[in-house]
């Protein structure tokens, strides 16, 4: 009887493994939907909430970047794909060691702030200095840090904040504004986190640079059949030209042929002459 019980508990462990399904997990239409993983899942409802990190180098293929890692959270299940949201990202602990040293000043914030479509996100960014500073130093770097933040996540959306951390752009702002201050030598910001989503639906610039493209592009193909007029009125022109160039080399030949007949006549002549 024990044996029959052991047999039919692994049957059913077998009919659970076979019950699952392989579902596909995209980025967010941010990072061109790209694919992340592959996971298994008995039901589309237990996929919801689940939480992949990925490499920015597997989605850029960029060997710069392989030193940041995003969050992704499914919300989304729709047949095989699993739709995501940016939840965060942070920075790999050995890139973080090679910024700090001995006899140096670390200096770190944390931020809360709210995107222009109603995103909430919490930012830590942290400074570094060739020597170590007072904390009335280390406070002038923290507020210059924290308006340059707020600054940007007020005039931008969730996913341009976040490109805009990724390309480094707002760790080259907080220096410039912070060497007025205090000579820094490194800004990072080393991890976020995504408390709430937006709360509208905002239109990113980058369509507007679309149909700016496709404007030009009729305007250049009207103005390709003007050069082909302009070519055939030239090529009819040149033939003009050129007939009367041809007839003067034709008259100085024949003027030059006419005195070497002469010259040999006379010679015929004197040896008739000499020879009677």
């Amino acid at each position: 009887m024990a044996k029959a019980r052991s047999r039919a508990a692994v049957r059913k462990v077998k009919d659970r493994w076979k019950a699952k399904n392989w579902y596909n997990v995209l980025a967010p239409p941010a990072f061109d939907n790209v694919t992340i993983a592959d996971t298994l899942a008995d039901s589309p409802d237990s996929l919801i909430n689940r939480v992949t990190g990925v490499s920015l180098q597997d989605l850029t293929n960029d060997f710069r970047k392989s030193h940041i890692t995003l969050f992704f959270k499914i919300f989304k299940v729709e047949e095989t794909n699993a739709y995501t949201q940016f939840a965060g990202h942070t920075l790999t602990s050995d890139y973080l060691r090679r910024m700090i040293r001995r006899r140096r000043s670390k200096i770190e914030g944390v931020y809360d702030v709210t995107t222009r479509d109603g995103a909430v996100l919490r930012v830590k960014p942290f400074a570094t200095t060739d020597k170590r500073i007072q904390n009335s130093q280390r406070k002038v770097v923290r507020e210059a840090m924290k308006k340059t933040i707020d600054d940007q996540a007020k005039t931008s959306t969730l996913s341009e904040f976040v490109n805009s951390i990724l390309d480094g752009k707002i760790g080259s702002d907080i220096y410039k504004n912070c060497k007025k201050l205090y000579p820094v030598k490194r800004i990072e910001l080393y991890k976020t986190e995504v408390i709430s989503q937006p709360t509208v639906m905002m239109e990113e610039k980058k369509p507007k640079k679309e149909e700016k493209e496709e404007i030009k592009e009729p305007e250049k193909k009207e103005k390709k059949p003007k050069k082909k007029e302009k070519e055939t009125e030239e090529v009819k022109e040149k033939p003009k030209k050129a007939k009367p160039k041809a007839k003067k080399p034709a008259a100085k030949k024949t003027a030059a042929k006419k005195p070497t007949k002469k010259t040999t006549t006379k010679k015929k002549t004197t040896k008739k002459s000499a020879k009677k």
